[in-house]
């Protein structure tokens, strides 16, 4: 049953994607960033991530301004924990960051990805 319920969350979640979440898929999809591919809200045990690429096994979240205060870092704090634990590395990037520095968290991004992809050829 929760199963279930976690895969509609995801869904809801894929069809309700926030402007910045929305920007940063376009740039995504399609392996359209040095061939990887990306799927959106993915589940990862008890939670769903906003985005990962399975094969390098990174997360990339995108936060927002509610993601500031004290609560919410402890949260995501935990949840990065779990994430990494589960073999993912994790890149967060704020709201503000896609709006205004998208090429910037691309470039970033790739540096991560092509960074995995060299430790998984070693």
């Amino acid at each position: 049953m929760h199963i279930d319920i976690q895969r509609d969350r995801a869904r809801t979640l894929r069809r309700n994607m926030t402007s910045a979440e929305l920007k940063l898929w376009r740039a995504l999809r399609g392996r359209r960033l040095g061939g990887f591919r990306f799927n959106r809200q993915v589940e990862v045990g008890r939670y769903i991530a906003d985005f990962a690429c399975r094969e390098m096994r990174v997360i990339v979240e995108v936060d927002g301004a509610t993601h500031g205060d004290a609560a919410n870092l402890r949260r995501d704090a935990k949840r990065t924990e779990f994430l990494e634990a589960a073999g993912y590395t994790v890149f967060r990037v704020g709201n503000q960051d896609v709006y205004e520095n998208l090429l910037g968290v691309l470039d970033g991004l790739l540096v991560v990805l092509n960074g995995r992809h060299e430790d998984r050829t070693r």
